[in-house]
């Protein structure tokens, strides 16, 4: 079915500029927000040898303990062959260790070692002021308010993770 041309003019398109009015407007900044705060998160861990996605699961394992395979790719938005690489890596690089789960012959549950939690705080500590200049143009008051307003709308009705 074809758009009445009439109601095209009323319709607000979406640009992914300053200013867009569309529906699509909110997924679109949150979009290009991510790509920003993901490219500095980027380069703190850089310097480390490590990748966001390979900072994801030692988020999940510092947050739940040892976490079996799948649970971490349903954690981290990953797919079975993906979190099987990052695993592969963290292991290879003697962050996480695989260890059998008692009772599942199948299953491995990934645990994070000294030297994983080791670099885990030592991320926190590079990644600091490279946060502080993501929000710097936020005024003094405004990083609060955006993690504020970014923890309802990703916890809805005050849920949090």
């Amino acid at each position: 079915m074809a758009a009445d041309p009439s109601s095209r003019d009323t319709v607000s398109r979406a640009s992914d500029r300053p200013g867009d009015a569309s529906p699509f407007a909110l997924g679109l900044l949150l979009r290009r927000a991510h790509w920003r705060a993901a490219g500095v998160m980027s380069e703190a861990l850089r310097p480390l040898g490590i990748e966001l996605r390979h900072f994801a699961v030692l988020i999940v394992l510092v947050d739940r303990g040892p976490t079996v395979q799948r649970d971490l790719a349903a954690e981290t938005g990953t797919d079975k062959a993906g979190i099987m690489r990052v695993v592969d890596d963290l292991e290879r690089k003697k962050l996480a260790v695989r260890k059998p789960v008692p009772g599942d012959r199948r299953a491995r549950a990934v645990e994070i070692t000294p030297e994983g939690l080791e670099l885990f705080d030592a991320a926190h500590v590079a990644a600091e002021p490279l946060a502080e200049g993501l929000v710097a143009d936020l005024g003094p008051d405004g990083a609060g308010e955006l993690m504020r307003l970014l923890t309802r709308l990703a916890h809805p009705g005050g849920r949090e993770a």
